[in-house]
């Protein structure tokens, strides 16, 4: 069932500009770290001289945390603006499937592209390293993966939310605001303390231990999602 959901949610969005959006997020991180680089080459390099890639994977993850915040805001108000947009709200809850799968497949699709949109800064971010010439012997694959995909799972609630207030209103404009406030309140995460959600992704905690703030994304982005498909399974949409 869900896989039908799903598909039917990808078909919508074919026609958009959504698959763009997945490929310019990393692009742009990565176009803007070149651009640093390229005019800091010396000086950058000196400074992480120890640790080339590191210093690299450093500043790219700075940039992707805020992108990760505006991105989803996006995807979500797009993925659930075609049937605002559209009106076809009754007839996508006329279909052989209950309130509950319909809210999952919007979160379950939104979720897809920012995790394609991330899969992407791996190969990109590698791809700058050669041309800086970091050298292939001490590749940290192991940390750019780290780097890539833990702030994605410790983003989790706040692609639950943006799913949920992108889908029971018809007005893009609070969600959208909801969600730019979302990744002000990110760039300055680590003046937080571990429990605020908005510093989750940063993987910064008092314990230096980044899977507690993986760990509290998923559980809290689990809440979040069950709350709102609760809303809308109650609410009339339209």
């Amino acid at each position: 069932m869900m896989l039908r959901i799903m598909s039917v949610e990808f078909l919508k969005l074919r026609r958009k500009l959504v698959w763009l959006l997945v490929l310019l997020g990393p692009l742009g991180v990565v176009a803007l770290q070149a651009v640093n680089f390229g005019l800091r080459y010396d000086y950058l390099t000196k400074q992480y001289a120890d640790d080339l890639w590191g210093g690299l994977i450093d500043n790219v993850s700075m940039l992707m945390l805020p992108t990760l915040f505006i991105g989803l805001t996006i995807l979500a108000s797009m993925t659930a603006g075609i049937d605002h947009q559209m009106n076809t709200w009754k007839q996508t809850l006329a279909l052989p499937v209950n309130r509950a799968s319909i809210f999952a497949g919007k979160f379950a699709v939104t979720a897809i592209l920012l995790l394609c949109s991330s899969t992407l800064l791996v190969p990109f971010t590698l791809l700058l390293g050669f041309l800086l010439d970091f050298g292939f012997e001490e590749l940290p694959l192991a940390d750019l993966a780290m780097t890539v995909y833990y702030p994605f799972l410790a983003i989790m609630p706040f692609i639950a939310l943006q799913v949920w207030l992108s889908v029971v209103m018809h007005n893009q404009a609070l969600p959208i605001t909801v969600g730019i406030i979302g990744m002000i309140a990110g760039m300055f995460a680590s003046q937080f303390p571990d429990w605020m959600p908005w510093k989750w992704p940063s993987l910064i905690n008092d314990w230096d231990m980044p899977l507690y703030s993986v760990g509290a994304g998923l559980t809290l982005g689990l809440i979040v999602m069950l709350l709102g498909m609760c809303q809308f399974v109650r609410k009339d949409v339209r």
